[in-house]
């Protein structure tokens, strides 16, 4: 008979799959006897598993959700799944210092081949310049926004420009999504008063309860919440993916060079120095500026407006060119300004 520690991890893994086990089951998959399962069952009990009676002709037993976490098991892949998403989770996000404790917590108990496994994995997550400065969100407005999300009920909060929430501006809204953009989380919910969809940053949110009536969810512009969400950041009605405005140029670079700092547009190569850019923005203005960041020459395909405010942008630095104030030289020190 196998020891009665490794009989209990077989147990335990056993009643993890989630389905119910009769007595007689588990006694024929542990060749044990009926009055040793309910001992052993009975030994899982006092280590804080919760295991009800499933009532029925053969009797058996279920795993349930405790108030607590007890021990758990996974598997050699499950394990070093989890150590990654811990590391990942521990640079640079709102709960990092949670998931270093838990990171540290695995590997003290994992077995010396998997912490091997782990000490060899060493991931440095960089967010980019413009997270750095990301305001944190406090994990509690995020669970008690998930569940009025979860039960469909109607909310009532605080949403101010600054931190601190005010108590004489309270949204009522259908809350229907919570999401991330750009390393900020926003929840995308119908307005009430206003008669249609918004985003609110969440770092911003301050719920009120209790919470509302329950409420049938509605249909999201463009048809899911991708869309709509990358649609609303680029200030259109969110029926559609397209920027306000969208122009396409020739740049004199090879497309591997565009490539990288194109965003989200579309970069196709003509020949070995040169490639075809196609790329949004809020407006024209910023379109051609946001283009001539490559500094190359550029030929633009179309729309018109899009040369116009190259012409308009050409004219302005042309006169800040040729402008100094008193006392100045007009040269730019410290090195290139590319």
């Amino acid at each position: 008979m196998r020891k009665t520690s490794s009989r209990l991890l077989t147990l335990l893994s056993l009643l993890q799959t989630h389905r119910d086990w009769s007595g007689g089951d588990l006694a024929e998959r542990l060749h044990i006897s009926s009055r040793t399962v309910r001992r052993d069952i009975d030994r899982l009990r006092e280590l804080g598993y919760r295991i009800t009676t499933v009532k029925g002709p053969a009797g058996g037993y279920r795993l349930e959700a405790g108030t607590h976490m007890p021990p758990m098991l996974f598997d050699d892949d499950q394990a070093v799944a989890l150590a990654v998403a811990l590391q990942t989770a521990a640079t640079g996000t709102f709960v990092a210092e949670n998931a270093t404790r838990a990171l540290a917590t695995l590997r003290q108990v994992m077995p010396p081949r998997l912490r091997h496994r782990i000490d060899l994995l060493r991931i440095t997550a960089v967010p980019p310049p413009e997270a750095r400065d990301t305001p944190q969100v406090d994990t509690q407005v995020l669970v008690d926004l998930g569940r009025a999300i979860h039960a469909r009920e109607e909310l009532r909060f605080d949403h101010t420009p600054g931190a601190s929430a005010s108590a004489d501006n309270p949204r009522r809204v259908q809350p229907h999504h919570l999401v991330t953009w750009r390393h900020r989380w926003y929840l995308v919910a119908w307005d009430l008063d206003r008669e249609d969809w918004r985003t609110f940053r969440v770092d911003r949110v301050r719920p009120r309860t209790p919470t509302g009536p329950r409420f049938a969810p509605r249909e999201l512009p463009g048809g899911n919440v991708s869309t709509f969400i990358t649609s609303r950041f680029r200030g259109n009605d969110g029926t559609t993916t397209d920027w306000p405005c969208q122009g396409e140029v020739v740049l004199h670079l090879p497309a591997a060079e565009v490539a990288p700092f194109a965003q989200d547009g579309i970069v196709e190569e003509l020949s070995p120095h040169h490639c075809r850019l196609t790329l949004g923005s809020w407006s024209w203005t910023g379109l051609a500026t946001t283009i001539g960041r490559f500094d190359t020459d550029i030929e633009v395909i179309g729309p018109p407006q899009l040369a116009t405010a190259f012409a308009d942008l050409a004219a302005r630095y042309a006169r800040a060119a040729g402008t100094t104030g008193p006392g100045r030289t007009g040269r730019v020190s410290g090195g290139s300004a590319r």
